[in-house]
This record gives C-alpha cells, structure tokens and sequence, in this order.
C-alpha cells in the first residue's frame, strides 16, 4: 500500500507542506501582482509623456493618466503585502497566518488565481493541524 494510504498514527501530517506551498504561492502572485504595478505605471509615464507631445494635455488625458497610476499604485502595494505575507508564513509567525487570511478576503475578488489561493490558504490555515503550527490553540468541539 503506498505511504499516502497508510493508516498508522505516526505518519506525519501533510501539514508543513502545505504551509511552505501556501507561503511560496503568495511570494509568486505578489511577485506578479509587483510587476503588473510597476508596468502600469511606466505605461501611465509614457502616456503622460505622449500627451504632451501631441498637445493633448487636457483633463479628459490626465485622468486617464492618474487611473493607470493609481491602478498600478494598489497592485505594488497588494503585491508586496503579499509577498510580506508569504515570507511571514514560511517563517511561521502568527502575523504571517492573520496577514494570509485578511489578505484572502480581497484576493476573493481576482478571478481566477486569487480567487484559488484564497480558498486553499483558508482551507490550510483554518485547519486546526496548521494552527498548532503557528503555536494557536485547536478548536475544540465543546468551544462553541
């Protein structure tokens, strides 16, 4: 029978690999989410600088300008929350699991990938074997 289907207690919990995939999945989508940002704001750069050279610098233009800024501002910002997230989960500190779960929330929203990471990071860290590894008390049934 493989290892995966064994039944005896002292197989290990799964549960270390799926905080150290979890930690590593938030480094990668808030290293894409930091690069999106940055790109957007060299394209609100290069069309703000385009503007001015056709003479076209009204505010219809400037708004359009300030959006892909600011679009590119709350990517940076996201994407290095969650890289911070990430590096706080592979250290296994209880900031690093409050940080992951407040961040799935938001994450909800970004179809497809984020709305995937969210649902595994509260499927990983709402678990009561990832709690002690965060040094949490378990959830007991008699607790509610």
């Amino acid at each position: 029978m493989p290892r995966s289907f064994a039944a005896s207690a002292d197989v290990p919990t799964p549960m270390p690999v799926h905080l150290a995939l979890l930690g590593r999945l938030h480094l990668v989508l808030g290293a894409f989410g930091v690069l999106c940002g940055l790109s957007l704001l060299i394209l609100a750069a290069g069309t703000s600088v385009a503007l001015v050279d056709l003479t076209m610098g009204t505010e219809d233009g400037r708004a359009g300008v300030w959006i892909l800024a600011i679009c590119g501002g709350v990517l940076i910002a996201g994407g290095l929350a969650l890289v911070f997230a990430g590096r706080a989960l592979d250290r296994r500190s209880r900031a690093g699991r409050f940080g992951a779960l407040a961040l799935a929330v938001p994450n909800l929203a970004v179809v497809p990938f984020g709305t995937a990471l969210s649902v595994y990071a509260f499927w990983v860290l709402l678990n009561d074997d990832a709690r002690a590894e965060f040094g949490r008390p378990l959830r007991t049934p008699d607790a509610r």
